[in-house]
């Protein structure tokens, strides 16, 4: 296997590259324009090829596809549109054979409304133990009218449903649902939970699965009285996942102490497969809303692995404010012993061309909300850079797909547009379609490679100019790029080389890892001689009369005694 450790036992997650597939738009195996199983097997060859260590895939269970997946109603199944779980097995067996570590979904904050459970639990009416799995609570007001408590959606709108009116109760209750209605949350009080899950993880495990990403890890544990929010309820982006920084000490359902107790438990499993050929397992957590460097937290021994660093990548293209994100994140995570993961994107953020084109013009990026037009070639050069920078820190990356091909958001007609955000916003929210275009493989149509028919989200016309194929022959491309990138990222330091900032001119980072490399980025707007006492191996941009132009990153071959500090 690929990585820092040469074998697939050992901490593969504290160094490794991971690509995120979003299932339903990287590539349709079976021609019904959706992406599935058999698109991710062709492509296997393509994804060892550019050098990661492991791939992630978002969840390809059955599910309403109310939130492209996220709403659930088997956890231990593989929804038809994508394949069955005999082609989920012989692709983990595939990626293993390329090389490959599989990450599946773990999504353990809500089920679908179509669940088993959800459907008991509405049947069985008040005070009910199927009740007791979701957060059911009756209405506020004279007749029940009002919502339990003032919570918001994450998607827009109030996070309580009432149910509907049968006859056979005067006041029906309200489910809670952090995101959409389809989405009713599970309450982590219940046994019933617990016990579940312990078994859909053992499950994925047994299959060969080697480790689990956990969707909204801030969000499982509530406030067992569900007490309002109060002011911060209506705020302007009150249920936003990234909302106004880190201000959510004592918040009702956000980045609650009970959470540990639940990652304990997890990690105790993953840890019993330490004897199998494969080795341990391992979790990384999505949290989003946590308090200021409470990633820690959440990675203390004998609870989670690792976490993605949001801190990171909402940073605008500053250096001051990139230098803060790495110091605080790697001196954070250094207090238990935690390898650092770095991310640029995701399916459920705007992309990096456009996010670094907007100048930091941006309200809320799950929510697809900036403002003007970007510019694409100013954001396209940040992102390279970025990536150059990113791939230079030490601990593990992600990779959104795509972003090796240096897409930028896609204007998603509203017609459209698939996401609830959209839905729920009545069109005022663009929602995160923009980035879940099915990507270009080549030029072909009616679906650029993707698939033999148009696919579900329409691709931008221009983009057969950013396809895999054209790129693969360019070696100034993105890809070419990204390509050589993770090749020299597992050689140019080792895993655990800890980060030393040279003393640099303003608006240029640069830092040391190791006896012999080093990264530079030009945020100054001007060109600047590259830094002393080292050899370019790789750049972002074309280097000129030995400076280093703005918005470029370089890796250096640079001696032990660089400055360094």
């Amino acid at each position: 296997m690929p990585g820092s450790d040469g074998a697939r036992g050992g901490a593969w997650w504290r160094s490794a590259a991971i690509y995120e597939i979003y299932i339903r738009s990287f590539a349709d195996g079976n021609g019904d324009g959706v992406g599935d199983i058999a698109g991710i097997r062709s492509r296997l060859p393509y994804l060892a090829g550019l050098g990661v260590d492991a791939i992630w895939i978002t969840p390809w269970y059955p599910s309403p596809m109310a939130d492209g997946g996220y709403d659930i109603t088997d956890h231990r199944g593989i929804d038809p549109l994508f394949g069955d779980l005999a082609e989920a097995e012989a692709l983990i067996g595939e990626a293993h054979a390329h090389g490959l570590r599989v990450i599946a979904d773990l999504v353990p904050n809500h089920t679908s409304h179509r669940h088993p459970w959800f459907r008991a639990a509405v049947a069985a009416g008040p005070g009910s133990p199927e009740r007791g799995r979701y957060w059911f609570r009756p209405g506020r007001g004279l007749h029940g009218e009002l919502p339990p408590n003032d919570w918001t959606s994450v998607f827009g709108g109030p996070a309580w449903t009432r149910l509907p009116e049968t006859g056979e109760d005067d006041a029906p209750e309200w489910y809670l649902h952090l995101f959409a209605p389809e989405q009713p949350d599970l309450n982590w009080t219940s046994p019933d939970v617990a016990g579940a899950f312990d078994a859909i993880i053992r499950f994925w495990f047994d299959r060969g699965v080697d480790g689990l990403r956990v969707d909204v890890a801030h969000g499982l544990a509530k406030d067992p009285d569900l007490r309002d929010l109060g002011p911060a309820a209506s705020g302007p982006r009150a249920g936003a996942a990234e909302a106004a920084g880190h201000d959510v000490a004592g918040h009702p359902h956000w980045d609650r102490d009970e959470n540990a107790a639940i990652f304990e438990r997890w990690r105790a499993i993953a840890d019993s497969y330490a004897g199998t050929p494969a080795g341990p397992r391992t979790f990384v957590a999505e949290a989003w809303r946590v308090r200021e460097n409470g990633l820690a937290r959440y990675l203390r021994p004998g609870r989670l692995h690792t976490a993605f660093n949001f801190d990171f990548l909402t940073c605008p293209w500053d250096p001051a404010a990139l230098r803060r994100a790495i110091d605080g994140h790697l001196a954070g995570l250094a207090e238990v012993g935690a390898a650092a993961t770095w991310v640029l994107s995701s399916h459920d953020l705007v992309r990096p061309v456009t996010r670094y084109g907007l100048n930091g013009a941006w309200t809320d990026l799950m929510l697809g909300e900036y403002d003007g037009t970007a510019d694409v070639r100013l954001g396209t050069r940040r992102a390279r850079a970025a990536a150059l920078l990113t791939l230079a820190l030490p601990g593990a990356v992600y990779v959104y797909q795509g972003d090796e091909l240096g897409l930028p958001e896609a204007d998603v007609p509203g017609h459209a547009r698939r996401d609830p955000i959209w839905e729920r916003s009545r069109g005022r929210r663009r929602g995160r379609d923009g980035c879940r275009v099915p990507l270009p493989w080549d030029g072909t149509p009616p679906a650029l490679g993707f698939g033999a028919r148009e696919p579900w989200l329409p691709q931008p016309a221009g983009w057969s100019a950013l396809a895999a194929d054209r790129q693969d022959r360019d070696p100034e491309s993105t890809l070419t790029l990204y390509r050589r990138a993770l090749r020299l990222r597992r050689t140019a330091a080792g895993p655990e080389d800890p980060l030393r900032w040279r003393d640099t001119p303003e608006g240029l980072l640069a830092f040391d890892r190791g006896g012999s490399f080093t990264c530079a980025v030009n945020l100054t707007g001007g060109p600047v001689p590259l830094p002393g006492g080292g050899e370019p191996i790789l750049a972002s941009a074309p280097l000129t009369g030995g400076t280093l132009p703005p918005d470029t990153a370089v890796w250096l071959h640079a001696p032990q005694d660089a400055g360094g500090r």
